[in-house]
């Protein structure tokens, strides 16, 4: 699997940390805490996002991150920029699931996604067709992506969100998902089409 190393200065950090050094730990998460903290905006759905606070979610896979990380560095079984994103996406999972429980119904597949989520998966496909008509509100626009990405998997749409709105090649998609690349890349295209489909069906963009 090829994946894109770190950054020389994030390497140069992890030896310093590896080497006892617990300050360059705390440096190195600072470096990388506000693109985790988009990362997960991203994904907090609306209903979990009324109870729970994206700085919370972060500083929680932080402290798991410190906790692992003399195992990281014996194994580096990849990158760390995506080994963080990784244990972050994980408790967002887990907090999905907690809240997921505690309904009467499962919501998986009616909830609408964030719009910033929806939009970063539309965004690139609108370019390619159509676009919308002069007439269709912003608003209106941004529930009728909503509806289209809610219909897909959730699966599916982590993987369009990281193609798309995030240009991550699928070696490291599938590393994040622990999926194989050829899986992760099948899951786009079958997704895509999907997608594309409902659109026209809402009638944003032409199939």
């Amino acid at each position: 699997m090829s994946l894109r190393a770190d950054s020389a200065e994030t390497r140069g950090l992890l030896d310093q940390v590896e080497a006892g050094n617990r300050e360059a730990l705390d440096q190195l998460l600072g470096q990388h805490r506000g693109d985790l903290r988009d990362f997960i905006e991203v994904r907090l759905d609306p209903r979990l996002a009324a109870r729970v606070d994206p700085s919370d979610v972060v500083q929680e896979a932080l402290l798991t991150v410190t906790k692992r990380i003399d195992d990281y560095l014996r194994r580096r079984p990849m990158p760390f920029r995506l080994w963080l994103r990784k244990t972050a996406y994980e408790r967002l999972l887990d907090l999905r699931r907690h809240h997921q429980k505690h309904q009467r119904r499962s919501v998986a597949r009616e909830e609408v996604w964030p719009e910033r989520s929806s939009l970063l998966l539309a965004r690139p496909l609108l370019a390619r067709g159509g676009s919308p008509s002069d007439q269709l509100a912003a608003r209106e626009l941004e529930e009728r992506i909503g509806r289209a990405v809610a219909q897909l998997a959730e699966m599916d749409r982590e993987v369009l969100l990281l193609r798309h709105g995030e240009d991550l090649p699928f070696e490291e998609i599938g590393c994040l998902l622990d999926i194989e690349p050829a899986a992760a890349r099948k899951r786009f295209g079958r997704a895509l089409i999907r997608l594309q489909t409902v659109f026209a069906e809402y009638g944003v963009m032409e199939s």
